[in-house]
């Protein structure tokens, strides 16, 4: 078993996460359950807020909270001094409710409604990342309205994009994202915005992709977006204060993945722009990353109860779970890959391969193929590693099931986050057909 975090395997022979036995766990909050290990997050945080101030860079550390938004992540992440990106009101309004101070508060999204630019502007919050020429103009006109000012960053796709350990440089980047950079559209927008009254451009924005064990891409993005602005400080007076080079720091799923430590990509990325900027004769920029499933995806657990089976001789053997694409649909979504073990037989030997197969009503929930497992009986409980990121974010009641509790454990306490909900909650926003028919 790869260990993550304070995950270790206690005398009994069971998990155990944050000095928590999982088997007690799952007997007082009922599974699936997802588990959250607080001194791993803390741990994600502090290594990349630290680099910056060892190295002596002014920087920004943002946690991209789509990889998990609830109210007890937000103020984690407060404790823990890190800025907030949004990419929805709903988003937003969680941040405004768990306290979280509204300057260190950035809103990403590429067709940010009028309602939404509205509520950032109401809460006073740090930054618009402005992604088109639609929202870079109805912000000013709301701005111009309210008698308000509002800093932007211009979101721009420099061409590159960065998966793994492959990095594509293309042309004109086909992406819904951000303003082109080398087709004149960023330029356009550039130019645009400084000539605005009500919103104060401090620079641009740029994200290559997910889950990137390298550094070569960043630093490739890094060099293009500061030629760029090299050239427009030449041309049009324009120096960025910030320069935001996003996220996609890569975690381990699978013993394949081999990502690099936090610091590791952090170091590469100031050791570039500041290689650049003096190069080219330019201020240092403020830096701002935003890591999401770095910070929270291999903090996280899924717990699981084994239900039934079904061996397919010379085939298969299944094992079902209750759970599946409803908590966890990134295998079916994109097939993404995991590893698990029997959370309350951990040290026992591996006796057969299944495929875990969830309970929803489609063939494709299935949660991972080909495991080895000791002989599991219904009962056991199955955890799920690498499950902290787009896990409950993305979950759904497909087939009217409830969505799974949180709970965020640390030294030897566990704190529920998130309830379980009820059958009551699923039906809360239905209402009744007040017109009988007439048969």
């Amino acid at each position: 078993m790869h260990t993550y975090g304070t995950a270790r395997i206690n005398k009994e022979g069971h998990l155990e996460i944050g000095g928590m036995d999982v088997v007690s766990l799952a007997e007082h909050y009922g599974t699936p359950l997802y588990i959250y290990d607080v001194a791993l997050i803390r741990q994600r945080a502090r290594a990349f807020k630290q680099t910056f101030e060892q190295l002596g860079v002014t920087a920004q550390v943002a946690y991209a909270s789509k990889a998990f938004s609830a109210i007890g992540m937000v103020q984690l992440a407060n404790q823990e001094g890190l800025s907030l990106d949004v990419v929805s009101a709903g988003e937003l309004y969680t941040a405004m409710k768990a306290g979280f101070p509204a300057e260190r508060i950035h809103f990403h999204g590429n067709n940010k409604s009028r309602e939404e630019l509205i509520m950032a502007l109401e809460q006073q919050i740090g930054c618009v990342v402005v992604d088109n020429f639609y929202e870079l103009e109805l912000l000013e006109a709301l701005c111009n309205d309210r008698g308000e000012q509002m800093n932007i960053l211009l979101r721009v796709t420099p061409g590159i994009e960065a998966h793994t350990h492959d990095y594509i440089l293309t042309g004109q980047e086909d992406s819904k994202f951000g303003f082109d950079l080398n087709n004149g559209q960023a330029e356009e927008a550039l130019k645009k915005a400084l000539e605005m009254k009500r919103v104060k451009l401090l620079g641009l924005h740029c994200h290559i992709g997910s889950q990137i064990f390298e550094t070569t891409g960043f630093t490739l993005a890094a060099d293009k977006v500061i030629q760029k602005l090299a050239d427009w400080k030449n041309r049009f007076q324009f120096e960025a204060k910030v320069l935001n080079l996003g996220g996609g720091f890569g975690i381990r799923y699978t013993e394949e993945d081999k990502p690099l430590e936090p610091a590791k990509y952090v170091e590469e990325i100031i050791k570039e722009v500041q290689l650049k900027t003096t190069e080219l004769n330019l201020a240092m920029p403020e830096i701002w990353i935003e890591p999401g499933r770095s910070l929270v995806g291999d903090a996280g657990v899924t717990l699981y109860s084994i239900g039934s089976e079904k061996d397919v001789p010379e085939v298969r053997k299944y094992l079902a779970i209750d759970g599946g694409m409803n908590d966890n649909i990134r295998p079916a979504l994109y097939n993404a890959k995991y590893e698990a073990v029997l959370a309350n037989r951990v040290n026992d030997p591996v006796e057969e391969t299944v495929s875990i197969a969830g309970k929803c009503c489609e063939s494709g929930d299935m949660l991972i193929w080909d495991l080895p497992l000791p002989k599991a009986k219904p009962g056991d409980l199955l955890a799920v590693f690498c499950t902290g990121a787009y896990g409950y974010s993305m979950a759904n009641n497909y087939n009217r099931i409830p969505r799974p509790p949180v709970i965020f454990v640390e030294n030897n306490q566990a704190e529920l986050v998130i309830r379980r909900e009820s059958y009551d909650d699923l039906v809360k926003l239905d209402l009744p057909l007040n017109v009988t028919v007439k048969q």
